[in-house]
């Protein structure tokens, strides 16, 4: 039987500390939500000033970037260049800030942030996976 890292209460406490801490610092008001690997949500949180849109918006790039195990920017850069085909997909949300969390090669979660340019909710996403240790 084959065995795989998964997230424990104390990681999804620390990874959500550490992306708070990130968008608190840059003055940025998002929604975080982290999920485990079956896109199941274990943290949400809509920080102070965030719209209300951003919680399902963070939902669904989280959702989308675990279940597709791999960065929801992915989607859109595919939709950029034209497959616009590939908005039927099952998929929640194919907009950047969803950001899969890779553990010896297993996506065992993911990170859906909303609220601030996308590039900034994956920074946001990226940071709170740091503080994991984990090298990429």
């Amino acid at each position: 039987m084959r065995t795989k890292p998964v997230l424990t209460d104390d990681d999804v406490k620390k990874m959500a500390a550490a992306a708070e801490a990130h968008a608190i610092a840059n003055h940025w008001p998002v929604t975080i939500a982290i999920f485990d690997d079956g896109g199941h949500l274990l943290y949400l949180h809509r920080l102070d000033g965030a719209a209300p849109s951003t919680v399902e918006m963070a939902i669904g790039k989280g959702r989308t970037s675990v279940l597709g195990r791999r960065e929801s920017k992915v989607y859109e850069e595919i939709i950029k260049q034209g497959r616009v085909a590939f908005l039927s997909a099952p998929l929640v949300s194919m907009v950047e800030g969803g950001v899969p969390i890779v553990v010896e090669g297993e996506v065992v979660g993911s990170f859906g942030v909303s609220g601030v340019k996308s590039e900034q909710d994956a920074a946001v996403a990226r940071a709170g996976i740091a503080a994991l240790g984990l090298a990429e």
